[in-house]
């Protein structure tokens, strides 16, 4: 007859737990979620300095695409001002209309990619966070764009939509730029980014022991 230690188990599990403490996939998930509040911080601060290639950007696509559109930007911290060429109709004056974008909307990924690399604690994370960074501004500039045109071809007024000119096909082009730009581009490429950045450190994390 076996005879079974019924201390056996606990042994177990206390030795399993600590496994799972001292796991280097457990302190990357800690060490990330520790960077998230201080590199969101940092982000929220100098969201003006970090979105300054964004403006210039979304700058130039109004310059050369969109001139008929857009006679200027004007900046507000992280907020960006489309001074359009519409006008808001004959009842109210012969001002134009403007329309308000926040940058940071659509630049929450910057951060989130930060934390995890800098969690991931590799020799060249200088080198990866820039190279990050500027892989995501094109993609803060699609949202940014998006949220101006969804402004004045969805939301506006008819009398303010129907001086842009766009057909049906383009107001859906629009809707879908400018869900996609929102809903999914924030959180998807800063995750994307990452995983191409750092197939090393998770090779790393595969291997057994």
């Amino acid at each position: 007859m076996n005879d079974v230690s019924p201390r056996g188990e606990p042994e177990r599990e206390g030795q399993d737990t600590k496994h799972f403490i001292k796991s280097p996939l457990t302190r990357f998930i800690l060490a990330a979620i520790a960077w998230l509040p201080v590199t969101f911080g940092a982000w929220f601060l100098l969201a003006p300095v970090l979105l300054w290639p964004v403006r210039l950007l979304v700058q130039l696509i109004c310059r050369v695409g969109l001139g008929d559109l857009v006679h200027g930007l004007e900046v507000d911290g992280s907020s960006l001002a489309f001074l359009t060429t519409l006008k808001p109709g004959e009842a109210m004056g012969a001002g134009v209309v403007s329309v308000d974008v926040n940058m940071r909307v659509y630049a929450f990924g910057m951060p989130l990619f930060a934390a995890l690399t800098i969690a991931s604690r590799e020799a060249n994370g200088w080198r990866t966070l820039a190279i990050g960074y500027a892989a995501m501004v094109p993609f803060v500039a699609w949202g940014v764009l998006a949220d101006f045109l969804k402004g004045i071809a969805l939301v506006a007024p008819a009398a303010v939509a129907s001086q842009t000119g766009f057909s049906a096909l383009q107001r859906e082009m629009i809707a879908y730029a400018y869900q996609f730009g929102s809903l999914i581009l924030p959180a998807v490429v800063p995750a994307v980014l990452w995983v191409l950045l750092h197939r090393a450190f998770l090779e790393r994390l595969r291997r057994p022991g």
